[in-house]
């Protein structure tokens, strides 16, 4: 086992393909798929799972990756202290539903770790993706909510997968409308005010269950009803439409401005937001660094 067959790991987990890391690389596609596959007979473990869409880590490859990447950042620090090396580009992803002050954690990192060169990953994606992204590691960190009604179906796909769950912070749910919205002046709405204004929630794709829903109640009927899949667009259709959506109440004037309010719901349920990871592989510098962030952000 060489430092470059574990950069070469490395790197055809950052691309999802050989083909690309290959380019990346500067090597030839069938040179890296052998170098890799000497690796995997040598330690008697198959890393990268193989099907006709391309390549996928396995459990055991996903593990070997956490490892591999502590191996080869010790290996860079020493380069760089002893011999004046430059740094490798940085890599860091993070996959998470479609919260504010995950994007205010993620612009803190980029502003204190990123280097002249840099590939810093931000999905805000589905639910099941994002659970699938920090399975396979393409991304280290995942961010997500669980509440009674969901999580038992969450933590079971967890266990499956070797993750675990690690709690930021518990809300009251709130809807997020335009300050131009006739409840915006209430103190607390009931769900029957909600009735006759467009209800807003994301989309969920071929796991459009009621269980990946990223908002609570989900199983609520609602007579005006629209799916979308960005942060950006639900916010505008918040104000153009009068609409709403239920979310934890955490919002960033920063990022968001202060078109958009929280109003608290009057409702008994709660919501746990929290990230998650793999259980046996060691957190990046980066992705500690990242999680502390989080910490901060919701710390209010």
């Amino acid at each position: 086992m060489t430092l470059q067959q574990l950069k070469y790991v490395i790197e055809a987990a950052n691309r999802g393909s050989m083909n690309e890391a290959a380019k990346r690389l500067f090597i030839s596609q069938p040179s890296l798929s052998s170098a890799i596959k000497d690796l995997e007979e040598e330690l008697q473990i198959v890393i990268f799972e193989r099907t006709n869409k391309g390549i996928s880590l396995s459990v055991e490859g996903a593990e070997f990756l956490g490892y591999a990447r502590q191996v080869i950042e010790q290996a860079e620090l020493l380069e760089s202290r002893y011999l004046g090396a430059k740094p490798s580009p940085q890599h860091f992803s993070v996959s998470t539903q479609h919260y504010a002050f995950a994007v205010n954690a993620f612009v803190h990192l980029v502003r204190e770790y990123g280097q002249e060169e840099y590939e810093f990953a931000l999905r805000e994606t589905k639910t099941s993706e994002i659970i699938e992204d920090v399975k396979s590691m393409r991304s280290e960190i995942g961010i997500l909510y669980l509440n009674d009604f969901n999580s038992k179906v969450i933590h079971k796909l967890l266990k499956s997968a070797s993750l675990e769950f690690h709690s930021l912070f518990t809300a009251k749910p709130h809807i997020f409308i335009s300050i131009h919205n006739p409840l915006a002046k209430q103190s607390m709405v009931t769900i029957d005010q909600l009735h006759h204004y467009p209800y807003l929630s994301f989309e969920q794709g071929e796991y459009n269950s009621f269980h990946f829903s990223e908002e609570i109640l989900s199983t609520l009927s609602h007579p005006k009803s629209i799916r979308v899949n960005d942060r950006a667009t639900l916010f505008n259709l918040l104000i153009g439409l009068n609409g709403y959506t239920i979310s934890t109440g955490v919002l960033s004037s920063d990022l968001n401005g202060n078109d958009i309010i929280p109003v608290p719901l009057d409702c008994d349920e709660t919501i746990k937001v929290g990230w998650i990871c793999h259980k046996n592989i060691a957190l990046s510098k980066l992705a500690l660094t990242y999680v502390e962030a989080l910490k901060q952000a919701t710390a209010n």
